[in-house]
């Protein structure tokens, strides 16, 4: 049962399949690439060198959307168990920084390997700061996003547009806890409740 930890679980488990996929075969040849979890702030100029870093692959959450096709399902399942069951899909736009072009390349189609080569992550490959289910798993797939969007998108950040993947985590759920049971009815008043005196 993931809980309210889901969203950030997901992320690790992506940077943990792609820091794996660059420890395995480095795309930029004598240096270590990395795969980092970015947040807006860390692309500011003055905190991309410590915070990113060179070369590296940013992985940037940003947008969370509940899951249309799962929702109504898994509201019937919280109807039944009464409990809280949010599915949801998390945006992410993948992006590398390297020296120059044709390293970045190379970061972004060894991530686009790794990726496309296990797209689905589940059991031991995902992160365990969340009590996932045995049957539960996080599919990765390319998302379509037109360029005018991801343009916009760079708009609204502290940086230049640099090359950019734009990918879905679907379906991450978030339960809620096990609800408190409704304290039985001890005491029950009949009758006409009488009016003040004053």
């Amino acid at each position: 049962m993931a809980d309210f930890a889901a969203i950030a679980a997901a992320l690790k488990s992506i940077e943990r399949l792609l820091n794996a996929a660059f420890l395995d075969e480095q795309p930029v040849p004598g240096k270590k690439t990395r795969a980092v979890l970015v947040r807006t702030n860390d692309f500011t100029d003055a905190l991309v060198p410590t915070n990113i870093g060179s070369p590296a692959l940013s992985i940037f959450l940003y947008r969370v959307d509940f899951n249309k096709t799962m929702r109504a399902a898994w509201s019937a399942v919280g109807f039944q168990d009464g409990r809280g069951h949010l599915a949801l899909d998390l945006h992410l736009i993948l992006t590398a920084w390297g020296e120059n072009a044709e390293f970045e390349y190379r970061i972004v189609g060894k991530a686009m390997q790794a990726i496309e080569s296990t797209p689905i992550l589940a059991g031991p490959m995902l992160d365990v700061s969340t009590p996932w289910l045995p049957n539960e798993s996080i599919q990765v797939v390319l998302e379509e996003v037109s360029t005018e969007a991801i343009m916009r998108t760079f708009d609204s950040l502290p940086t230049d547009y640099r090359l950019s993947i734009p990918y879905i985590a679907r379906i991450i759920r978030v339960d809620t806890r096990v609800p408190y049971e409704t304290p039985p009815v001890t005491t029950l008043v009949t009758g006409k409740i009488p009016e003040p005196v004053l």
